[in-house]
């Protein structure tokens, strides 16, 4: 009989998981071990038994089988979240093409334990007639330090270690000979780093409205008959979808059970938080990026000893080691944010819906604007379809959404980035006491540095895109990082005609300074908020109207809600029109729609100005009008008849190199190789061809597309041009060929 052996991993939670040992299965347990499973196995010199998860199974030994330690049993202690999360991880391997280990460090974000935070305290070790008699002996031999830690003590026989030390003046020298003569003890214990700090008040629970309570009647009852099914909640902004989800976490946790909430950003934390926090108390955490390593880990514990129910972040929560999930609940769905750039390249809401089946939980999507995968999949009947066709509140209704044509505006004399009708509305509002939100798609003070003699715009020389000067007098790479001082002649022909063109955030704070100077304003874009609380800074600081105006990217457009916004500007909303991605309609629609869903959401009226070149774009009308219904019938038109996603199936398969003829080279081999895997008519090839961004970082990057309706069909491709780059390492030595499904 052909032996079997498992792939190992020990201690996950405080260990590096890029190291796995082999076992093997003993005859008796062959049915039982699968990927996942928490198995007792005997580890070191003296074969200590020791508690591992099995990552992988082969009947191949990686070293002697003879030398190969057989494993001990099977833990029967019930399945652990950390063994779920195993299995979704081969699950993630075998998705999206990546290695175990890849997959693994995805699943399992916390490798290494970070020193515990301790808190100390000094307890006394004596009655208070001794306590008393301590006290007096100090006073006579005139130890005053030891005299006013007893006269504490009597007072509460418990003292922070910190106080005593910081505010009572006492040493670690002084306490020393008290701990050795056994009037004291110094006790300490393991505390959690809480990165939520927020004196909370009480949220008040909102009526909600009949479409929004038809929705939590809904799923209350698909949830109390078992039933877990995957909905999409499709409301208009402003239409209270967050009120919604409250109610239903509120049913999950109920029935002892734990959620899950993603949302697309850092910026949207703050006020998600606040809400949140005021309705369910400390029993939230956070988890996102600009944590510190050791917030990082606490929060993973706190939620794998229960300490916890619901964890808010971005898309790395999903592996939140819950041990009792019962709901996974995807705000702004339709983000882009949700797709890792990294491998395995997985998007959130296909992992969300795999763990939701794992562990027997709900899934719950939310949207203004859904993707057009998920709101195929509801017209298809595979998710349950919501409509919030109203706004929450009774006083509230959208915004007027004006088209400006800023051809027509140059035309008529206006060079301004503003156009006529914006400044006079900015005015307006200025006057009245009420914010104004200005958008566009860029920081930066400039999009490129060009030579008006020659022509020739100042390149990043490690990347294949131009420059972006700040205000600082500096160009830099938004790829790499490279930067250069300003230089006051062009590097190509030596003419000191050099200009900056287009218009970044900073440029725009600049301009808006100029011509409103009695306005205060704020900036909110990548360069902003670098340090940590940069986005609750700036969000706190609008809040508490202590600027008019507040200029940024995208982060500013998605999910905030501030009662007095009554003008919201969109600068240029052709820059993501004009992008090379097929989803570049799409993401104009939803950006343009989330921005004109910020204004007028309280009593007072609000307005939208779109200032574009292609005001006819269906994009752009539909989502003036808001019409999501209208934008989904033209999009799907196009995907179909261009066979994209999710008319079709899409796998990108990226080779990369600093060779590049060796690029080339192999890149053109794998394309032949998949050219004649089957009949043209079944699959689409393009390609090889360069990326859009051929070069970043001195790396050449080129791209082979294959569309096909069937996605295990692709699934079957890229299984075959793996093993062919395995079979030719010759051509793949320096060649690293990455996956991406669409």
């Amino acid at each position: 009989m052909t032996k079997s052996y498992a792939r190992i991993i020990i201690d996950i939670s405080h260990e590096k998981v890029d190291r796995t040992f082999d076992y093997r299965i003993p005859e008796n347990l062959m049915q039982e071990i699968s990927v996942g499973t928490r198995v007792l196995i005997p580890f070191g010199k003296g074969n200590t038994m020791r508690k591992g998860y099995v990552v992988g199974i082969t009947s191949q030994a990686s070293y002697d089988p003879d030398k190969i330690k057989e494993i001990g049993g099977i833990v029967t202690d019930g399945v652990s979240a950390e063994s779920r999360l195993i299995t979704l991880a081969w699950w993630l391997k075998e998705q999206y093409g990546s290695t175990m280990n890849q997959a693994l460090k995805t699943v399992l974000p916390v490798k290494q334990k970070v020193k515990p935070k301790e808190k100390k305290i000094i307890r006394s070790l004596l009655n208070p007639e001794q306590l008393s008699s301590a006290l007096k002996e100090a006073e006579k031999k005139n130890y005053k330090a030891r005299v006013r830690l007893f006269s504490a003590l009597l007072h509460n026989p418990v003292i922070p270690y910190e106080v005593a030390i910081n505010q009572m003046n006492l040493s670690a020298s002084a306490v020393k000979p008290l701990i050795e003569k056994g009037e004291i003890c110094l006790e300490s214990e393991e505390i959690y780093r809480n990165p939520i700090q927020i004196e909370g008040q009480e949220g008040k629970r909102l009526q909600l409205n009949k479409e929004q309570q038809m929705i939590v009647d809904c799923f209350t009852r698909d949830y109390s008959e078992g039933k877990r099914n995957t909905y999409l909640i499709h409301g208009i902004t402003g239409s209270g979808k967050t009120e919604v989800y409250m109610e239903l976490i509120q049913k999950v946790i109920e029935d002892d059970r734990q959620v899950i909430v993603l949302i697309p950003e850092i910026a949207l934390t703050y006020q998600t938080v606040m809400r949140f926090y005021g309705r369910f108390g400390n029993r939230i955490s956070i988890i996102n990026s600009r944590l510190s390593a050791g917030e990082r880990f606490d929060q993973f514990e706190r939620a794998k000893n229960g300490d916890i129910d619901i964890m808010i972040g971005p898309r790395s929560a999903l592996f939140t080691p819950f041990s009792r999930l019962g709901l996974i609940l995807i705000d702004e769905e339709h983000e882009g944010a949700y797709k890792s750039e990294t491998v395995p390249r997985y998007h959130a809401r296909e992992v969300a819906g795999k763990r939701a089946q794992m562990e027997d939980a709900s899934l719950v999507l939310g949207s203004a604007t859904p993707s057009l995968e998920a709101y195929t999949r509801a017209l298809r009947g595979e998710y349950q379809l919501f409509l919030l066709t109203e706004r929450a509140k009774k006083n509230s209704s959208l915004a007027d959404v004006s088209i400006v044509d800023l051809r027509q505006e140059l035309k008529d004399g206006n060079k301004s980035i503003f156009s006529k009708k914006l400044q006079a509305l900015m005015e307006d509002r200025l006057r009245k006491k009420e914010q104004v939100m200005l958008f566009i798609n860029r920081r930066g003070y400039a999009n490129f540095v060009s030579c008006r003699s020659c022509g020739e715009a100042i390149r990043c020389p490690h990347c294949d895109v131009t420059l972006t000067l700040h205000n600082n007098s500096r160009l830099v790479c938004h790829y790499c990082g490279h930067t250069i001082p300003m230089p006051s002649k062009c590097p190509s022909c030596s003419s000191p005609y050099i200009a900056n063109f287009g218009v970044g955030t900073q440029k725009i704070e600049l301009m808006t300074k100029k011509m409103f100077p009695q306005a205060r304003i704020l900036r909110m874009d990548m360069d902003t908020t670098k340090e940590k609380g940069g986005h609750e800074a700036i969000l706190s600081a609008f809040s508490e109207h202590e600027a008019d105006i507040l200029i940024g990217t995208q982060m500013i457009v998605k999910g905030h809600d501030f009662p007095d916004v009554t003008l919201v500007g969109v600068l240029a909303a052709d820059l993501s029109l004009n992008t090379p991605d097929y989803r570049s309609g799409e993401r104009t629609f939803q950006l343009l729609t989330q921005a004109a869903g910020r204004a007028g959401r309280d009593a007072k009226p609000g307005d939208v100005i779109i200032q574009t070149y292609s005001p006819e774009h269906y994009s752009i009308v539909t989502a003036a009008n808001q019409d999501y219904e209208t934008f989904y019938k033209q999009e799907m038109a196009f995907r179909r008849l261009m066979k994209y996603p999710p008319a079709s199936g899409l796998l990108t398969i990226q080779f990369s190199s600093r060779n590049e003829p060796v690029l080339t080279k192999t890149a053109a081999a794998a394309g032949a190789f998949a050219a004649a895997l089957g009949e043209p008519e079944q699959v689409q090839m393009i390609g090889p061809v360069e990326a859009s961004v051929y070069k970043i970082n001195d790396i050449y990057r080129k791209i082979l597309y294959l569309k096909q309706e069937n996605y295990d069909i692709l699934i079957k491709i890229r299984d075959q041009i793996d093993g062919f780059s395995e079979n030719h390492p010759e051509l793949f030595e320096q060649v690293l060929i990455q996956y991406d499904f669409s």
